[in-house]
């Protein structure tokens, strides 16, 4: 019953508005990410879509002191289906250089609902919810929705560890000005219960729904910031 409830969710996303036409077939962005006033890191994004198949990679470094003590990057990886409904991931893969106990990564099998995920020798096969998307792919599944305020997205996320539901309210956010210029945003909010990590989004209106800013806030009360500092569409 809860992944029929969750798949009508996605479906109303697409009735209650418009499909964003044509979205990009490549795009590259990069960020910046800080703890609190600390610039810690830097991401460099590339999405690439062939007819119906797309690519993502994703490359986390630190910066600054951090690079020092921490040299090693995440490397991202979602590659999978471009359908009527936007992302369909086939493939998910999280890398850790110098930190390969940690690498991660996860084969979507559509045909059967099934979905493995693989950490170290360990392989778990639970049931594929539909609209399922990995840590990557729901970053730019935005693309293809027309989210408007007042409405809830819900759908479910793997990050190659575990599968979990996500729950997000829209509003319209303030303009937001960011490295990469002032944006007209969309704000979704996960509104995380108590001992609940909480993410903020804030999408980009001209820029097909991406995301020029989020916030993560763990249990404790940490916050990591990630705000777009250069974006190129195609």
């Amino acid at each position: 019953m809860k992944s029929t409830l969750r798949a009508l969710a996605w479906l109303m996303l697409f009735i209650s508005g418009h499909v964003l036409a044509d979205p990009p077939t490549r795009i590259l962005a990069n960020y910046d990410v800080y703890k609190g006033p600390l610039r810690i890191g830097q991401i460099e994004e590339s999405y690439a879509r062939d007819q119906d198949r797309y690519t993502l990679t994703s490359a986390t470094s630190a910066v600054g002191l951090l690079a020092i003590f921490n040299p090693g990057r995440i490397l991202i990886s979602s590659s999978g289906l471009v359908g009527s409904r936007g992302l369909r991931p086939l493939r998910f893969s999280d890398q850790r250089e110098r930190h390969e106990s940690r690498n991660r990564s996860a084969e979507f099998d559509w045909n059967a609902g099934r979905l493995t995920m693989i950490q170290q020798e360990q392989r778990t096969t639970v049931a594929l919810p539909e609209g399922t998307q990995d840590r990557l792919s729901s970053m730019y599944q935005f693309m293809f929705l027309s989210p408007q305020p007042g409405a809830t997205l819900d759908f479910a996320m793997t990050n190659g560890g575990n599968l979990d539901d996500y729950h997000y309210t829209v509003t319209r956010g303030e303009p937001l000005k960011t490295p990469a210029g002032e944006f007209s945003t969309l704000y979704l909010d996960s509104h995380a219960k108590k001992g609940e990590t909480r993410t903020e989004l804030w999408l980009a209106t001209q820029q097909y729904n991406l995301p020029c800013k989020m916030i993560v806030t763990d249990p404790d009360g940490d916050q990591l910031t990630q705000i777009l500092r250069s974006i190129e569409t195609q």
